[in-house]
């Protein structure tokens, strides 16, 4: 087992930056998810710790070793990619078994890492067949498995989910989860889906054009987002933003986002105080704006008029798209909510949990 340290890390292609000045340090045995859109540098980040991409500047260290110029099968890890990479000609035993007859590791030994491997991934039965046999989803676990049996100090997934339907996802990364607890080994995890990073990571690092934005938990990311790029791709739907100012009236603060004023609670108010008049960025979660017919008690809520524009029935929830003045916007509201399109309404926006952004940094104000 080892930790993984990124230190001042650097990876350029010609002229283009794909990763600028990273610094990172993943505790041993932890569950760290890499996520940015695609392009952001991320698999590139990967692939330099794995060895496959040479770093530009800066150092890469598994455990207390500096591993910029060790060859990849040194480095002690395993890697899971987006393609399976299976060998069609083998059976599922002999694509697991393959790396460690590389290896020379023993017979007896090899067939006792692959039998384990396979009985913690339910794919015992599959042993015997061949890669064209088995569907997506067992072709993926037996990747895993290649993976589980060199018992490596670090496992890397690059997007090892994305080939696979909406209902297989779901599993494989509860699963992924759960071969996380079982191993006790460092994983590090690279998603451009948040979803993904949200419900596997025990912390999460967001890149944006090869810089990382904020890490932090899963909870603090989506609670306290550093800039306004991580509010608005931690979520889903994503936060809402609306070009509003600073008010000040009647010694009450106010965002006033033109079409509507509400006021910020005044236990939020102080750090806002300096941009009275300014330009900001108001945030707001879609799960934070409420029908006021089934508004929870005790939140401090506000009422702006809006006209609904569409409506998408999602069985449990619905949401509502809305436009005020020039901005639309995104509510999920209560199942038992009815809306018309074209209609006018009043929507209740939770003031304890409103973000408020600098227009020229795009810093959150707190």
């Amino acid at each position: 087992m080892a930790s993984v340290t990124y230190d001042h890390v650097t990876k350029k292609f010609g002229d283009v930056t794909a990763v600028n000045d990273l610094n990172i340090h993943v505790e041993d045995k932890e569950f760290l998810v890499l996520v940015g859109p695609s392009g952001c540098g991320k698999s590139t980040a990967l692939r330099c710790l794995a060895g496959l991409e040479d770093v530009t500047e800066g150092r890469i260290y598994i455990g207390d070793q500096i591993v910029n110029d060790i060859p990849p099968k040194d480095r002690d890890i395993a890697m899971v990619f987006q393609s399976y990479a299976l060998y069609p000609h083998m059976t599922v035993f002999d694509n697991m078994a393959f790396a460690l007859k590389l290896r020379k590791v023993p017979k007896e030994e090899i067939k006792r890492r692959v039998h384990q491997a396979a009985q913690l991934l339910g794919i015992e039965d599959l042993l015997n067949r061949r890669p064209r046999q088995l569907s997506g989803g067992q072709r993926q676990r037996v990747a895993v498995g290649r993976a589980i049996v060199r018992e490596p100090k670090v496992f890397l997934f690059d997007e090892p989910l994305s080939n696979l339907d909406a209902k297989l996802r779901v599993e494989t990364r509860a699963n992924i989860s759960k071969l996380h607890l079982q191993l006790q080994t460092t994983f590090i995890y690279v998603t451009h889906d948040q979803v993904e990073a949200m419900t596997m990571a025990s912390r999460i690092a967001v890149i944006n054009q090869g810089v990382l934005q904020q890490i932090d938990t899963p909870q603090n990311l989506y609670d306290k987002p550093d800039n306004l790029f991580v509010a608005g791709f931690i979520g889903s739907p994503a936060m809402n933003f609306f070009n509003a100012h600073i008010r000040k009236g009647d010694g009450k603060l106010y965002v006033d986002g033109g079409s509507f004023q509400i006021e910020i609670p005044s236990h939020r108010a102080a750090p806002y105080t300096s941009y009275v008049d300014r330009p900001v960025i108001l945030g707001i979660r879609p799960e934070d704006i409420y029908n006021p017919q089934f508004s929870p008690p005790g939140i401090l809520a506000q009422p702006v008029d809006a006209t609904v524009d569409v409506t998408e029935l999602m069985g449990n929830e619905i949401f509502v798209y809305l436009k005020t003045g020039d901005h639309i916007f995104i509510a999920r509201v209560d199942p038992r909510s009815r809306y018309s399109i074209g209609e006018h309404t009043q929507m209740m926006f939770n003031m304890e949990n409103m973000h408020i952004f600098d227009v020229e940094t795009e810093k959150a104000v707190r």
